[in-house]
């Protein structure tokens, strides 16, 4: 894990403010596609994707509302995050779970699509909001180590790209039967 970690950290250390959001805006357009091509009972389907790096085995037998729960989860509280270490909002909360807290319900429905563009929506105008994020305080995310508010940015389009990857294969899987 290790060298996965060095990869990441050196991949967001390159990686300008412009391009990590156009990643995750692309990687938005590209989930949406996907919801949109199922349908809403497309969506609602659930199927064992292959394994896929980045996606926990507990996470692979979800629908696509539930990738997009779990999106929206994650995404706001990565915008969350940025907010704090770039002294722009309160600390993240200490219970919080990695494990636990980003799991999605068990059938959520097609509400998830416009809180999916909510999330994503509200974290670019934060993004705005924040004239540096580069060099603002650090705190630890979970597996990557220490991120400041710019690796922050680049995570949430990184976290979106692992999972368009498995909505696109549970699609094909979807649509293959």
């Amino acid at each position: 894990m290790s060298l996965v970690r060095t990869i990441i950290r050196l991949r967001f250390s390159l990686t300008s403010r412009e391009a990590a959001t156009r990643l995750l805006e692309s990687e938005r357009d590209r989930t949406l596609e996907v919801a949109r091509r199922l349908g809403e009972a497309g969506c609602r389907k659930t199927a064992t994707v292959p394994a896929i790096l980045g996606v926990d085995e507990d996470m692979r037998d979800w629908s696509i509302y539930q990738v997009l729960e779990h999106d929206t989860i994650v995404n706001r509280r990565l915008t969350g995050q940025m907010l704090f270490v770039a002294g722009a909002g309160p600390g993240p909360d200490p219970d919080f779970s990695i494990k636990h807290d980003v799991m999605p319900s068990p059938d959520p429905g097609p509400e998830q699509v416009g809180e999916f563009e909510r999330s994503i929506a509200d974290h670019l105008e934060a993004v705005a909001a924040i004239p540096k994020l580069r060099g603002t305080r650090k705190a630890d995310h979970p597996i990557f180590g220490s991120f400041d508010a710019h690796r922050r940015h680049c995570m949430f389009g990184f976290h979106l790209q692992i999972h368009r990857k498995q909505a696109e294969a549970l699609a094909r899987i979807l649509e293959a039967k």
